[in-house]
């Protein structure tokens, strides 16, 4: 799946890769960036369907939250995806990922890249 455009304003859609179908963020989950006149950018976090499972609980944590897994749960959608939207400082990149049912780790595959962490994994890195 390709991400979202890193381009200042909304992002309508993002393309599957592979295919000349495009889904819309609200179908597929990712990350949508809304730059605000403020200097900060007010970001939405979408966990899909398939990456959350049967989940009944997730909540992102990174370093805009100094990885509280109890600071920013994300709210269930009826279609069984996740979603929170965070307001961020801009001009930096933040790592992060999402913990599900409090036990299992997973990172972002709309991230815009990721880096390797101390243990010995990676983290999603969304640049603002």
């Amino acid at each position: 799946m390709a991400c979202p455009s890193r381009n200042r304003g909304r992002v309508k859609a993002i393309a599957k890769r592979g295919g000349p179908k495009r889904k819309s963020m609200k179908e597929t989950g990712g990350i949508c960036k809304e730059y605000l006149q403020t200097d900060s950018c007010r970001i939405t976090f979408r966990l899909s369907k398939d990456a959350a499972g049967s989940a009944d609980k997730v909540t992102i944590v990174g370093d805009f939250n100094n990885w509280d897994a109890e600071a920013s749960p994300m709210r269930k959608l009826r279609d069984g995806r996740f979603e929170i939207t965070l307001e961020l400082p801009v001009g930096r990149e933040y790592r992060f990922r999402y913990i599900i049912d409090g036990c299992r780790w997973e990172n972002d595959w709309c991230a815009d890249g990721y880096k390797p962490n101390i243990y010995g994994c990676g983290d999603s890195v969304v640049i603002v």
